[in-house]
Protein backbone atom coordinates (compact mmCIF):
# COMPACT_ATOMS: atom_id res chain seq x y z
CA UNK A 1 0.00 0.00 0.00
CA UNK A 2 2.52 2.33 1.20
CA UNK A 3 4.90 2.15 -2.05
CA UNK A 4 2.01 2.43 -4.34
CA UNK A 5 0.80 5.91 -2.39
CA UNK A 6 4.42 6.86 -3.25
CA UNK A 7 4.70 6.42 -6.39
CA UNK A 8 0.88 7.72 -7.33
CA UNK A 9 2.24 11.11 -4.98
CA UNK A 10 5.00 11.12 -7.50
CA UNK A 11 3.10 10.66 -10.75
CA UNK A 12 0.51 13.17 -9.91
CA UNK A 13 3.55 15.67 -8.39
CA UNK A 14 4.92 14.94 -12.01
CA UNK A 15 1.84 15.89 -13.45
CA UNK A 16 1.03 19.57 -11.85
CA UNK A 17 4.41 20.06 -13.11
CA UNK A 18 4.37 19.72 -16.09
CA UNK A 19 0.59 20.97 -16.74
CA UNK A 20 1.82 24.08 -14.64
CA UNK A 21 -1.62 24.93 -13.12
CA UNK A 22 0.33 28.41 -11.29
CA UNK A 23 1.13 29.82 -14.81
CA UNK A 24 -1.78 28.64 -16.61
CA UNK A 25 -4.29 30.56 -14.01
CA UNK A 26 -1.66 33.41 -13.10
CA UNK A 27 -1.61 34.18 -16.96
CA UNK A 28 -5.56 34.15 -16.96
CA UNK A 29 -6.28 36.04 -14.10
CA UNK A 30 -3.79 38.84 -15.70
CA UNK A 31 -5.58 38.58 -18.80
CA UNK A 32 -8.94 39.11 -17.34
CA UNK A 33 -7.72 41.83 -15.73
CA UNK A 34 -6.16 43.59 -18.84
CA UNK A 35 -9.12 42.93 -21.32
CA UNK A 36 -12.25 43.47 -19.29
CA UNK A 37 -13.86 46.36 -18.43
CA UNK A 38 -15.94 45.42 -15.27
CA UNK A 39 -12.92 44.76 -12.94
CA UNK A 40 -14.86 44.03 -10.10
CA UNK A 41 -16.07 40.86 -12.08
CA UNK A 42 -12.55 39.84 -11.59
CA UNK A 43 -11.96 39.69 -8.01
CA UNK A 44 -13.26 36.14 -7.35
CA UNK A 45 -10.64 35.40 -9.80
CA UNK A 46 -7.97 36.91 -7.70
CA UNK A 47 -9.70 35.39 -4.80
CA UNK A 48 -9.43 32.27 -6.48
CA UNK A 49 -5.39 32.36 -7.38
CA UNK A 50 -4.42 34.06 -3.68
CA UNK A 51 -6.44 30.92 -2.31
CA UNK A 52 -4.77 28.42 -4.48
CA UNK A 53 -1.24 29.76 -3.93
CA UNK A 54 -1.67 29.80 0.03
CA UNK A 55 -2.76 26.70 0.21
CA UNK A 56 0.12 25.05 -1.91
CA UNK A 57 3.00 27.49 -1.18
CA UNK A 58 1.71 29.48 1.93
CA UNK A 59 6.14 30.71 2.96
CA UNK A 60 6.56 31.89 -0.71
CA UNK A 61 3.06 33.65 -1.13
CA UNK A 62 2.75 35.33 2.39
CA UNK A 63 6.21 36.87 1.68
CA UNK A 64 5.72 38.53 -1.81
CA UNK A 65 2.46 39.94 -0.17
CA UNK A 66 4.09 41.59 3.00
CA UNK A 67 7.20 42.77 0.22
CA UNK A 68 4.59 43.86 -2.34
CA UNK A 69 4.84 47.71 -1.50
CA UNK A 70 8.48 47.99 -0.95
CA UNK A 71 10.38 50.74 -2.51
CA UNK A 72 12.51 49.41 -5.18
CA UNK A 73 16.08 49.05 -4.72
CA UNK A 74 18.48 51.73 -5.04
CA UNK A 75 21.19 51.08 -8.05
CA UNK A 76 24.46 52.25 -7.66
CA UNK A 77 25.67 55.15 -9.44
CA UNK A 78 27.57 54.42 -12.85
CA UNK A 79 31.40 54.47 -12.79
Amino acid sequence: MTPTLIVVALAVGYGLGRWQPYDRLSAWVNWQLRFRADRWASRPRQAVLLGLLLVTDPVHTARAWRHRNDPPTLRDPAP
